[in-house]
């Protein structure tokens, strides 16, 4: 039996609140990241509790450690990861997870 896995990161970008900039870097990235083979429930989050200092979030389903493993590896994500996320994103914490009980 394989068990899905949910990949999650919260982040706060270098861009101001509620520009432009911001709201591209949402965009492509949902765009980009959610094409990306073995991507299942692709989310783009915003935070709502002033106790954490991350203002967005992903959170994507994988299959199994397969899925996910290929999904880092994919030249579209490595780009993403060089060319945007690096430069665009000031903070973040990343949580991968899978369900041990229901």
């Amino acid at each position: 039996m394989t068990t899905p896995i949910t990949h999650s990161v919260f982040f706060k970008l270098h861009h101001p609140e509620n520009s432009p900039q911001e709201a591209a870097f949402l965009e492509d990235s949902f765009q980009i990241l959610s094409t990306i083979p073995g991507v299942e429930q692709f989310e783009v989050l915003k935070e709502t509790s002033p106790k954490n200092p991350y203002r967005f979030g992903f959170a994507m389903k994988f299959k199994d450690q397969t899925a996910y493993d290929a999904y880092s590896a994919h030249p579209d994500h490595t780009a993403y990861v060089e060319n945007r996320w690096l430069k665009e994103v000031e903070k973040f914490q990343e949580i991968d997870h899978q369900k041990i009980r229901q």
